[in-house]
């Protein structure tokens, strides 16, 4: 099995503007931004999607989402923020490896798409 993109970004092999990074996990800004401001949170850990965590990712989840909590205090996002993690080809995943995009810096439209 081939390494995905965010293995490879994870392991020094493909360059991204890394924001943050700690054992757990690493967060980046998004190649293709749809807001001012659009990083994503990644798990160290390789896990396929949202559909695939088990119970004992339950601690990993909740670490990811207090580091987008933490990432939008930073970057002043007072006004609100989106976190959005994509399941499936149908929802629009293009890489399997679990991810939260956190974005901000505009008013978000209803339904997103």
């Amino acid at each position: 099995m081939s390494q995905t993109l965010f293995k490879r970004i994870i392991d020094r092999e493909i360059p991204a503007k890394i924001v943050y990074e700690d054992e757990l996990c690493l967060a980046f800004e998004d190649i293709n931004p749809q807001a001012p401001t659009h990083l994503l949170v990644i798990p160290k850990k390789e896990i396929a999607s949202i559909a695939e965590l088990g119970e004992d990712d339950a601690a990993l989840v909740g670490h990811l989402l207090v580091v987008v909590c933490k990432l939008a205090a930073e970057r002043k996002l007072s006004n609100g923020y989106r976190v959005v993690a994509n399941s499936g080809p149908d929802a629009g995943q293009t890489v399997p490896h679990l991810h939260f995009h956190l974005l901000g810096g505009r008013a978000m439209s209803w339904p997103p798409g």
